[in-house]
């Protein structure tokens, strides 16, 4: 009876890692915390796994020491990797790549990197994208994404208690 306990707990708990996995940012270019005296015309950031393509799915933002945004174009798909056309940046200081893909799982996933321009360039910033309030909303992303794993945990073990209990119970001999 405890060897079957035991494989059902194995099996509950070893094989909910990958299908509860959402995609990590692997890399970036530029990476976090580069000292860049020419900004970049366009920002790459690597994942794990491919990232779902598709119109309004995921959105990547650079944001300066101003304020003002610095992305110009569509973002675009390639695999793993979500690039964005970047404007010639303005003023010295740090910039911030806030982004929210959806992840090969479904799941929107935000984060943020963020690099410094170490000399001023001459550009004039992009008008705000339609879906940000104000300047730090993909920058400072806070909303998690799916529902918590603990529920389904918890639920498993109680069911794996009852079926054990019940399995006790019922398999006792009859005198």
């Amino acid at each position: 009876m405890l060897a079957i306990a035991a494989l059902a707990l194995v099996a509950l708990f070893g094989g909910a890692g990958t299908a509860l996995a959402h995609n990590v940012l692997v890399s970036s270019d530029p990476p976090e915390g580069a000292q860049l005296a020419v900004g970049p015309s366009e920002v790459r950031l690597t994942f794990d796994q491919p990232v779902r393509a598709g119109e309004g799915y995921n959105t990547v933002t650079v944001v300066g020491p101003d304020g003002m945004y610095w992305t110009d174009g569509q973002v675009r798909v390639e695999g793993t990797s979500v690039i964005a056309p970047v404007r010639q940046l303005g003023p010295a200081g740090t910039y911030t790549i806030g982004y929210r893909i959806l992840s090969n799982d479904g799941h929107p996933v935000p984060g943020k990197v963020t690099f410094t321009l170490t000399a001023p360039g001459g550009g004039t910033p992009a008008p705000p994208p339609q879906h940000a309030d104000h300047p730090d909303q993909q920058a400072n992303p806070a909303e998690p994404g799916g529902m918590p794993v603990w529920p389904w945990i918890a639920g498993a073990v109680v069911l794996v208690v009852l079926g054990l209990v019940l399995a006790l119970r019922l398999g006792k001999p009859r005198s």
